[in-house]
């Protein structure tokens, strides 16, 4: 377990415990205001512990398990219309938790919550420092005016008409995200940018509530073989089972990394699996699709080809342009 992890598990069971001592301070004053309440609580506790008791002692009186839950189901009615009739609802016991789904736990159904994996990445955001990049590269600053007008012979078509179909194919990716399953590839010069709009979707889906792990084809890599050879890494690198697990996974710069038979296979398992898990994932390169065939073994080429929809980046390289404010 490495450090990041211990820190954020460290801070869950701080929430989980700050919560329940609010949740008994709401029941003690609405104790004090409703003492039915309180004894309709007690009752409903005796009455799951005898059910357990039950079960564990294999009793199977049907007769008395369905005395003690009929009694149940009218003690939560007659509990559920006296906080109706005195102003409380739900969100009285249910505000406390930063989260509705484990309970400020980090759990659900034995695996960690969402909020629990979105707060590791978070961590590993502001770490590299991309929280300032996502709030600095967003869909508004998206700026056309850097892609020319004028049409491409090669492509028959400008860099910018180009960019304004690429631009809305990534909203909709953002708009759809859970709806529609899709993978993109980005593919292109440097300079063009790749990296920018896949910062843009990446900032989006985190303010949605989504999990997204961000990293360069060399830092997956690298990290891939430290944990297969036992090598120390960083410690507080992402696990890479975040890799199979995150909503969205961006492989920034495929294409730089040290090609070996190991980033080959790792590369097709990464891709393969999130694919068939349904979990889309977003692949930018420098390098051209004949680039990519030659590069890599025939069935990586085949996923990215068969299972991702490929946009293409041309035109004029975007960071002279901003160097020399040319616009």
């Amino acid at each position: 377990m490495n450090v990041i992890f211990e820190e954020i598990l460290r801070e869950v069971d701080k929430n989980k415990l700050a919560a329940r001592r609010k949740l008994a301070a709401r029941k003690a004053l609405l104790y004090e205001r409703l003492p039915r309440v309180k004894e309709i609580d007690d009752s409903l506790s005796q009455s799951g512990l005898a059910l357990a008791q039950m079960a564990l002692k294999k009793y199977d009186n049907d007769d008395k398990i369905a005395e003690i839950r009929d009694k149940s189901t009218i003690l939560l009615s007659e509990r559920k219309k006296l906080l109706y009739d005195n102003g409380y609802d739900d969100s009285f016991f249910k505000d406390v938790y930063k989260c509705q789904s484990c309970l400020d736990t980090g759990f659900t159904n034995d695996e960690h919550c969402n909020c629990l994996k979105q707060r590791l990445i978070t961590r590993y955001f502001d770490m590299s420092n991309l929280g300032k990049i996502f709030a600095d590269e967003n869909f508004d600053a998206f700026n056309m005016n850097y892609y020319s007008d004028t049409n491409d012979e090669n492509f028959g078509i400008s860099p910018r008409k180009n960019m304004m179909k690429v631009w809305e194919i990534a909203l909709n990716f953002v708009e759809d995200f859970g709806k529609n399953f899709e993978n993109l590839l980005f593919y292109g010069q440097s300079g063009l940018g790749k990296t920018f709009l896949t910062n843009c979707i990446a900032g989006e889906l985190l303010q949605n509530g989504r999990t997204v792990l961000y990293t360069t084809a060399p830092q997956l890599f690298r990290h891939v073989e430290d944990e297969r050879f036992n090598r120390k890494s960083d410690k507080n690198a992402a696990p890479i089972s975040f890799a199979y697990d995150a909503d969205l996974l961006i492989i920034d710069d495929l294409g730089s990394e040290f090609a070996t038979v190991v980033t080959d296979s790792e590369l097709f398992s990464f891709i393969n699996s999130r694919h068939l898990a349904k979990k889309p994932t977003i692949i930018s390169t420098n390098l051209t699709p004949t680039d990519i065939a030659t590069s890599y073994s025939d069935r990586v080429a085949s996923r990215i080809y068969g299972n991702y929809t490929s946009l293409h980046f041309f035109g004029d390289d975007i960071r002279i342009a901003k160097k020399h404010n040319i616009v």
